[in-house]
């Protein structure tokens, strides 16, 4: 295993556009990164530079703690995974988890050891003589994923490898990918769009734009601390609402209407700002008409005309239209263009429980969870409420439950009493 290290990392193309602009991150011994945005944000071209696929511009990569810029992809020793699997369809399972081995003229003893352990981790032991083409998508990734760990490498490499499994599937080798890695340890470096993935997999994940790195953290810093417009935007799934808001004082005048700002904080963090920018999430709403009085008294209600509803079972989705000045519209649907979503109407979405009886086309009164909502400067996007206190505390939060993980991982599955074993 070994730690990766980039420092001011830039990759220029011919007409001089900088696909990875100065990026800089240290990806530790032994962690599970994750780069992740919106398709153009150099994340694969970075990775493509991890393995020297791609020359670099400028900027040094460090593998352990060996500069490779000029080192051939082979004497790396990093694996890769691919979104299209790359098996040989002429080879049996067996020898497309064997081929690296091959290459390396491994004895033959010692690939069928490698090989047969490396199939059972896998649970890939009866299709072992199977061709890829008789195989399921999950079978195959596992195939794929076979061959990364059979090379015992110093990390391994993701490039998007569950982009063509189906839903229901892409789920089940999420877990199948974490738990892989939790229990081997190894360094591993994933790329993906999907911020389901990037929430679930990663130790921490670093969020690029147009080829610079936004911000690095735990998925839960990233969700109630962003540093800016972008990574609030990006991360969640709805996504952040951004409400234009005019200052009075204590209070914010926002499209849906007027709510007191009750934390000393965050109101000296707006400071003498006239106009910002109140991010809200959707979960950070509620029908005031199923809460206890007590509660009430926490936030600030709002009334608002709900265009549309969805009913999922589990909760309720209220669309609710406002209207903005120009210039912010502008700004939200370009942000809404960049984070390719397909939300360019100012609107907010709101998630309700499901046992809200709200019907659209009609007004309704919805609580607003004012304490966690977050103040963006309009003009520079930056998170003018980020409290860092509280992301020493993720951090810390985050770093027990990755030992705890790798722990549980680590210990063996405990015996069974002699009474249990007789039933």
């Amino acid at each position: 295993m070994a730690a990766i290290t980039m420092k001011n990392i830039v990759k220029k193309y011919g007409d001089g556009f900088p696909a990875v602009n100065d990026v800089s991150l240290d990806v530790r011994d032994g962690e599970f990164m994750i780069l992740v945005g919106p398709s153009g944000c150099g994340k694969s071209t970075l990775l493509r530079m991890i393995v020297g696929l791609e020359d670099i511009t400028s900027g040094d990569m460090l593998i352990g703690e060996k500069v490779v810029n000029k080192v051939a992809p082979r004497e790396r020793n990093l694996s890769m995974v691919f979104q299209n699997y790359a098996l040989y369809p002429h080879l049996t399972v067996f020898e497309n988890i064997a081929f690296p081995l091959r290459l390396a003229k491994t004895p033959g003893d010692e690939v069928r050891r490698r090989v047969k352990q490396t199939a059972e981790l896998l649970e890939l032991t009866e299709h072992l003589d199977r061709k890829p083409a008789n195989l399921s998508g999950g079978q195959r990734q596992r195939v794929a994923m076979g061959r990364a760990i059979v090379r015992q490498a110093n990390a391994f490499l993701f490039d998007e490898p569950l982009s063509n499994l189906d839903a229901k599937l892409r789920g089940q080798m999420r877990t199948e990918i974490s738990r892989l890695q939790r229990r081997l340890g190894v360094t591993t470096v994933y790329v993906t769009h999907d911020q389901t993935e990037a929430m679930t997999l990663g130790d921490r994940v670093a969020v690029l734009r147009k080829g610079v790195l936004q911000q690095v953290g735990s998925p839960r810093e990233l969700y109630e601390e962003p540093v800016n417009l972008f990574v609030a935007g990006f991360i969640g799934s709805p996504s952040m609402n951004f409400l234009p808001a005019s200052v009075d004082g204590s209070f914010l005048e926002t499209p849906l209407g007027r709510f007191e700002l009750r934390d000393e904080r965050k109101l000296a963090a707006v400071g003498d700002r006239e106009v910002v920018l109140v991010g809200i999430r959707p979960e950070h709403f509620e029908d005031a008409a199923l809460l206890a009085e007590d509660k009430k008294a926490q936030g600030s209600i709002v009334r608002a005309h709900v265009d549309v509803t969805e009913w999922l079972g589990n909760e309720l989705y209220a669309y609710v239209p406002y209207e903005a000045p120009a210039d912010l519209t502008a700004q939200l649907r370009d942000l809404s263009r960049e984070l390719d979503s397909d939300q360019l109407r100012t609107q907010a979405v709101v998630a309700l429980d499901a046992a809200s009886d709200l019907k659209p086309g009609r007004e309704a009164e919805l609580w607003i969870d004012s304490g966690r909502a977050q103040i963006f400067d309009p003009s520079t996007g930056e998170n003018l409420t980020r409290d860092e206190e509280r992301v020493a505390e993720l951090d810390r939060i985050a770093a027990e439950s990755r030992d705890a993980q790798r722990a549980a991982q680590r210990e063996p599955a405990p015996a069974k009493q002699p009474e249990q074993a007789e039933e």
